[in-house]
């Protein structure tokens, strides 16, 4: 595997973002090099971080999260887009600024949002017990969402082919990091700190029930009209048409949706339509291996 694959260095690809590693996870290059203030970041007790890994449904949640703290009202949803009411804390996206800088001047309670693995979490979130909300995705449909995502995202490496992505997933040679140790590692903390974990494909198959648990979590008590607003409006056809959240306020000079839609489809068993059979099996052999020693399992259709 050529190295200018990882660090999206291609000919073609110069305006490109590249990648770095910290503490051996890749990472875009602006991460790294402000990582010493994220590291030490200080979280409130009143903080709600919502954790995900990469194109786990993360804009998605910080909908549903924004809807119950506004008790479903839309229109207050409507005031700014999702990346400007939910600092993304470790990243420096051009014409948003640093995620961290915006969240150091938000009031508080704080809804921030990461896609960090645990064990580069900043320590004071844990040390001041927020409750966070991490939510994982099974790992074929994740990484061919993520794939598309590379193709249209500047602000991350170019993917090269699906043939080439594959093997880097598989080895965790994308920014941050395996998806195996960024799901595990958040499954085995949940039990000792406040984090509600949540599966996206419960949320598909079961919005309202995932809605309900997620304000339960956050200490909040909706009736079912509002449970039912917040499912209507949170509906993947809906999200993408709403430019508050479907990320086209951004210029296509950094996210190029006519590669790919930053909402493209939302659906469990996509991965169908990308792995070959020969992948498919290589995939399974290395998830048997990897998830041998966890309790954690995923649903990869329905």
């Amino acid at each position: 595997m050529a190295l200018n694959k990882i660090k999206g260095l291609k000919i073609d690809e110069k305006e490109r973002i590249t990648v770095d590693y910290v503490k051996g996870i890749l990472q875009p290059t602006p991460t790294c090099e402000t990582w010493n203030q994220i590291w030490n970041f200080q979280a409130k007790p009143d903080d709600l971080l919502i954790a995900t890994y990469p194109k786990a449904g993360t804009t998605w949640t910080q909908e549903i999260v924004d809807l119950i703290q506004n008790k479903g009202d839309t229109d207050i949803s409507k005031r700014a887009p999702i990346y400007i009411r939910i600092p993304f804390i470790e990243w420096i996206i051009p014409e948003i600024g640093s995620g961290l800088e915006r969240a150091n001047v938000m009031p508080s309670p704080r809804t921030l949002k990461t896609h960090l693995p645990i064990d580069l979490l900043p320590p004071s979130f844990l040390e001041k017990n927020c409750k966070i909300i991490y939510v994982a995705r099974n790992p074929k449909d994740n990484m061919v969402s993520y794939y598309h995502f590379q193709r249209m995202n500047k602000t991350l490496p170019d993917p090269g082919t699906w043939e080439e992505y594959f093997e880097n997933f598989l080895t965790g040679k994308v920014c941050w990091g395996s998806w195996y140790d960024h799901v595990k590692g958040w499954w085995e903390a949940k039990d000792k700190h406040q984090i509600l974990y949540l599966f996206y494909e419960d949320m598909k198959k079961n919005p309202k029930r995932e809605i309900q648990k997620l304000a339960e979590f956050m200490g909040n008590n909706l009736h079912d009209e509002v449970l039912d607003k917040i499912v209507h409006h949170t509906a993947f056809d809906v999200m993408k048409q709403n430019p508050m959240t479907n990320y086209t306020l951004i210029s296509t000079a950094i996210m190029d949706h006519s590669v790919s839609p930053f909402m493209r489809k939302g659906a469990v068993g996509d991965w169908k339509n990308y792995f070959t059979v020969a992948q498919n099996e290589r995939f399974d052999e290395d998830y048997k291996k990897n998830m041998a020693n966890t309790s954690l399992t995923f649903h990869f259709q329905f």
